[in-house]
């Protein structure tokens, strides 16, 4: 009896090939025979699955994004109080930094996908930022539990903050790729955002470095 093949995992094996392609020497230098001769796969076989480079890059973005995601539910799962809207996005500044391999990862990936896009008629006509989009609603949506339980100021507009916290992730962030802060540089800004916008009477502690400069 022939060997039933699971598909979603086959994809799923070329999307972890493809990121570890352009991790280790960029997006540019992806290609489909390189992505197969990760995977070890024929070229045949990965087209089969992706038509097209556009549509494997897409497919590999929306794996890390889930990937993240699930990392982001895990500790959630742990902590003591999961409810809470102030440890959800404390969670979430925490998987969003690159600070760790996966992290580092996905940022890079997702960055550089971003400013090919830019650029690539095809590649932009993939809809990948609705991840960003789907990201923005679920903040909103946990701001807005956390305005109406008095945890954060009735006048903001919980859409914009939402919006604003997003876009300084990703600009701290990206200051980490490029080495301009540390990993405990670039949480320390996130909860310190976090903490004016829950008016905290006392500001998370600094590290014990320069902001803009690494040594």
């Amino acid at each position: 009896m022939p060997k039933r093949v699971d598909h979603a995992q086959r994809r799923a094996h070329i999307a972890d090939a493809l990121v570890r392609v352009a991790a280790r020497d960029g997006l540019h230098a992806v290609t489909m025979r390189a992505v197969a001769a990760e995977a070890g796969m024929s070229l045949n076989l990965v087209q089969y699955y992706f038509d097209t480079k556009a549509q494997l890059m897409h497919a590999a973005l929306q794996h890390l994004e889930q990937q993240s995601h699930e990392r982001w539910s895990a500790q959630l799962e742990s902590l003591d109080d999961p409810g809470s809207a102030r440890a959800c996005l404390e969670a979430l500044v925490d998987e969003a930094l690159p600070v760790d391999a996966d992290s580092h990862t996905f940022q890079l990936v997702w960055t550089s996908y971003a400013v090919l896009a830019m650029t690539d008629p095809e590649l932009a006509e993939q809809p990948f930022i609705e991840g960003p989009n789907r990201l923005e609603r679920q903040l909103t949506s946990i701001l807005a539990t956390a305005q109406a339980a008095g945890e954060i100021a009735a006048y903001l507009d919980v859409s914009a903050e939402a919006a604003r916290l997003l876009s300084l992730g990703h600009g701290v962030g990206i200051s980490v790729l490029v080495g301009q802060r540390s990993a405990a540089q670039a949480r320390y800004l996130m909860r310190y955002h976090l903490s004016r916008l829950f008016n905290d009477p006392t500001p998370p502690e600094a590290p014990g470095q320069h902001l803009t400069a690494v040594s």
